[in-house]
């Protein structure tokens, strides 16, 4: 899907003034969007808040830990307390619950890969793991229960998130303790480490939480404590980075447009190259993000326990006859 928006706020690499400018828009948005609740800095986005809805039997009870769409009509809902997975329509109705304890020792985020896979990721457990239609585990990375450190091949220390390229590798996002970004083939097998020193330098990462690789192969990597995208080349060596707060996911588009989700910020920034093109405003923590792939509309899921929910942000229809 494309999306048309005004001339971009573009800021400068490695600039501590121009990073001081984007912060200053967002703390705008925040001002201007809150005074308009739940809405977009271009109002270009619909948002639905406490999009989901559960049976009275069945209360969220837990934090709303992550969110992902499998653009086929299904969405499905991380918890973290049994059951952990929570499966809806589109439109919010609730469908089916699954994974009781213990499936998950720590239940943090939910993905699809490209055949329609879901897979779980246990950062208590240091695991990431794919399950088949009926729950069951059918391959693990990492090892349950076992910690590894930045160089290991076979080993995670608190893993947060995972990404699946068009052509089944699997980058997964190393960085609650460690500083990475580990790559394996569709099959499980490791290709190579991106990364792995802790610190502000260039090519230094901490607290790594979201991964993604876009259409001309390169890696980008939420450098949350550092509150930037760190991109890497198809190469694994560092490119450059995007200053914008980023703990939580990242999700590119067929044209490569970037949609960073973030906890503190509170809500969801629009890029493309490095350029702040949207920033869509929530309610709580928004932790877990998803986009649509059929038609573009962001899900997000909010990590303040004591207001569980997931949002849903649709683009405007524009009126017939507008340009």
């Amino acid at each position: 899907m494309s999306i048309e928006y005004p001339e971009a706020h573009c800021f400068a690499i490695y600039s501590p003034i121009m990073k001081n400018l984007v912060f200053a828009i967002f703390g705008a948005c925040v001002l201007v969007c809150g005074a308009f609740a739940q809405s977009s800095l271009f109002n270009r986005y619909d948002v639905t808040m406490k999009w989901g809805q559960l049976p009275a039997e069945l209360p969220w009870d837990g934090v709303t830990s992550w969110v992902a769409a499998d653009g086929k009509g299904q969405v499905i809902v991380m918890v973290r307390k049994a059951p952990y997975i929570r499966v809806f329509t589109t439109d919010g109705k609730f469908v089916k619950s699954w994974g009781e304890a213990p499936t998950f020792k720590e239940a943090h985020s939910v993905h699809f890969d490209h055949d329609g896979n879901m897979w779980g990721v246990d950062t208590g457990d240091h695991v990431v793991e794919k399950f088949d239609a009926d729950g069951k585990v059918v391959m693990t990375l990492g090892k349950r229960g076992v910690t590894g450190d930045n160089a290991s091949h076979d080993a995670f220390n608190r893993p947060a998130t995972a990404f699946f390229a068009a052509n089944g590798d699997i980058y997964v996002a190393d960085g609650y303790v460690n500083a990475r970004i580990v790559q394996f083939t569709k099959d499980g097998n490791f290709v190579r480490i991106i990364g792995g020193v802790k610190g502000k330098g260039p090519g230094e990462m901490s607290l790594v939480h979201g991964v993604a690789v876009d259409s001309k192969g390169r890696i980008l990597a939420s450098d949350s404590d550092n509150q930037r995208i760190s991109v890497f080349g198809k190469d694994g060596n560092f490119v450059e980075w995007w200053s914008v707060p980023c703990r939580g996911n990242i999700v590119i588009a067929p044209d490569d447009t970037v949609y960073v989700s973030d906890v503190n910020a509170g809500g969801v920034t629009v890029m493309k190259e490095g350029k702040i093109l949207d920033f869509i405003h929530l309610e709580g923590r928004p932790h877990g993000m998803s986009v649509d792939p059929s038609n573009g509309d962001v899900y997000t899921s909010s990590s303040d326990g004591k207001n569980p929910n997931v949002s849903k942000a649709s683009l405007k229809k524009k009126p017939i006859g507008s340009n």
